[in-house]
């Protein structure tokens, strides 16, 4: 396996957190909005992720990046609280809350960050040995 791919495959980790990152960052800050209608209520989005298998599979030695495939919205219910008195019930009194479990959230952010500062070190590592690669080349 070359050091270049291995950088290849830190960047695809690297992209992927990203956009887990930004996910997580979009449903906690939508956690507390509402709405006065199911359809215009915000749910909360995940990405899914997936092996690059096409590329590993042309070569046996050489690793596997992480493809994002695309971000899904959560399928579970939305929290519907009475309560006449808000501005933004419905005819029947209803507002309707995002199906946003912030405790999840931060579980989640917390293991992108983590999954993300691997990646850059992985990539740093990978720098290290091309740097001694190189002063091996001057007779350091």
């Amino acid at each position: 396996m070359s050091l270049f791919n291995v950088m290849n495959i830190a960047a695809t980790g690297m992209h992927a957190e990203n956009v887990r990152l930004n996910t997580t960052a979009s449903n906690v800050a939508n956690a507390n909005s509402v709405s006065s209608s199911y359809d215009q209520t915000y749910k909360a989005r995940h990405p899914v992720f997936a092996a690059a298998l096409d590329q590993a599979n042309q070569d046996q030695t050489r690793g596997t990046g992480v493809e994002v495939l695309g971000v899904v919205e959560s399928q579970k219910p939305l929290q519907v609280e009475y309560s006449p008195g808000h501005p933004m019930a419905d005819e029947n009194g209803y507002i309707y809350k995002p199906n946003v479990n912030i405790v999840e959230e931060m579980a989640d952010m917390m293991s992108a960050s983590k999954s993300y500062e691997t990646n850059v070190q992985v990539a740093d590592t990978t720098k290290r040995i091309f740097s001694r690669v190189l002063m091996l080349g001057q007779g350091r």
